[in-house]
């Protein structure tokens, strides 16, 4: 026997390692019979030495799981690719929260279930109208770069785009789905990476889609960025605010869609009108807008002129309820928490976020394993702070985020790309006014702006944790993905 002590050994090229398994869901008027695909593929990159063909090396192995209809008809069939945003979230969210055929149950602002939480059948999926693929990009989930591969490579603009559109385009070759309805769904920063993904996978792939659906949009980082000199977010944020006083019951017996008209009147004219008149602005004006703006927002007059009429998102989380010594959420508005020390504008975390980790975490770690069948060690990140901090967004310098010229062109060189979008009146991350100020101002011709559609649900940036607005966004996207797929 050879002596191979001290030899190097070369680790064995990654493979895929995808597991199948076979399931039933009861949809109340249907039984669907369909296969769960879970595990990761490679992604493989061309490598030329001198000008020459040197063979496709492994990059990076990317985690999916895709949830098939078995026996239904490829060519009419529709797809929808889905993932989460963060940057560096797993696509936890979505698939557990709203699309899949099995759901978390977390229970809700001021009724969370304890642990260890639970799962249960999602009758309302997706997957009755559309197959399902969810895509953890690189560097969440259990989604790696290879061992010859920089994980920061993956974690930009441009590399997530395109690493994640190559992940679409294999799994539309290998599975025959080419001719198949094709939609793409993104939350949050999957929104910006969903608009980004329409006109690459159109001018990489020659891949034209269905529909977009996005989930607590971002399509343009200007309309809710804080920065210097940026007034257009203290407007956007306004109404949002207006809701969760009015959630809070800071708004007395006054209906929620009134005091929303109250405060997106004030948000369209008065309030931006005072906000460009800087110091020009008259003693008497500024008392006014001070007014309105604290009776909106359930604020202090004193408050709101000490802060020069902008209050930027977290330190309204803080401020709404200090006396009551209570902090706000983010991602939802609807959700309170405690905070060791109320003489600050700023908290130790969000409570939302806090409240909905433990459930999701335990349910995905539970079904990936006894359920999917899938065993890996690795630890699933279903929030990569490490991966967030590292995001580059170098294709930007000297600009702010946006993908609404992405968005557009494709929609102009596609006309037959519906998209929808569904937002929370309580999301205070990515907020519902901010977003349709951004839809306003894409460059479209008057007859394609028919092709974009709005809901709205009384809840936050991940809606669909709160029962009713679950229920009812599940009939919005069936409804959506069915008049798109033009079949």
């Amino acid at each position: 026997m050879a002596d191979t002590q001290g030899e190097e050994r070369t680790p064995p090229e990654p493979t895929d390692d995808l597991v199948s398994t076979s399931h039933t869901l009861s949809t109340g008027s249907a039984k669907l019979d369909y296969t769960a695909t879970t595990g990761r593929v490679v992604l493989r990159k061309e490598v030329l030495t001198d000008g020459k063909f040197d063979g496709h090396l492994p990059k990076a192995e990317v985690f999916l799981t895709a949830y098939t209809l078995d026996g239904a008809d490829p060519a009419t069939r529709p797809v929808t690719f889905a993932f989460n945003g963060g940057p560096g979230s797993s696509s936890v969210w979505l698939h557990l929260g709203l699309l899949g055929p099995r759901r978390v149950l977390s229970g809700d602002a001021g009724a969370l279930e304890p642990p260890p939480y639970g799962l249960a059948d999602n009758a309302e999926s997706l997957l009755a109208h559309s197959d399902l693929v969810f895509i953890d990009p690189v560097g969440t989930g259990y989604s790696r770069a290879t061992k010859s591969e920089k994980p920061a490579d993956y974690h930009g603009f441009e590399a997530d785009i395109e690493s994640v559109g190559e992940v679409i385009r294999l799994w539309t070759t290998r599975n025959g789905r080419w001719l198949s309805p094709k939609f793409v769904a993104g939350e949050s920063y999957g929104t910006t990476r969903a608009g980004g993904l329409a006109q690459h996978l159109q001018q990489r792939h020659g891949m034209y889609l269905n529909g977009l659906i996005l989930v607590s949009a971002v399509l343009d980082f200007a309309s809710l960025d804080f920065t210097t000199g940026n007034d257009l977010p203290f407007v956007t944020f306004l109404p949002t605010y207006a809701a969760i006083a009015h959630y809070h019951g800071l708004h007395g017996d006054r209906t929620l869609t009134d005091v929303l008209a109250d405060a997106e009147e004030f948000a369209h004219r008065d309030y931006p009108w005072a906000l460009a008149q800087g110091s020009r602005l008259s003693e008497e004006d500024r008392a006014a807008t001070v007014a309105r703006y604290a009776a909106l927002t359930g604020l202090s007059e004193d408050y709101v002129d000490r802060v020069d009429m902008r209050v930027e998102h977290v330190r309204f989380y803080t401020e709404l309820l200090r006396d009551r010594r209570q902090v706000v959420g983010r991602l939802d508005g609807r959700f309170t928490g405690w905070d060791p020390d109320y003489g600050r504008e700023h908290w130790e975390d969000d409570p939302a976020s806090t409240a909905l980790m433990g459930a999701y975490t335990a349910a995905f770690n539970h079904y990936v394993r006894t359920e999917l069948e899938y065993p890996n060690d690795l630890p699933y990140e279903v929030l990569s702070l490490s991966t967030h901090e590292a995001w580059s967004y170098k294709e930007f310098e000297n600009s702010h985020v946006t993908v609404t010229d992405k968005l557009g062109a494709a929609m102009r060189a596609n006309p037959y790309l519906k998209v929808h979008v569904a937002s929370g009146y309580h999301d205070g991350a990515t907020p519902y006014f901010a977003t349709e100020h951004v839809l306003a101002h894409l460059q479209l011709p008057a007859d394609l702006r028919a092709n974009i559609e709005v809901a709205y649900y009384e809840a936050g940036h991940m809606m669909y944790a709160h029962e009713p607005s679950r229920l009812k966004q599940s009939d919005d996207l069936a409804d959506f993905v069915r008049a798109a797929s033009n079949r």
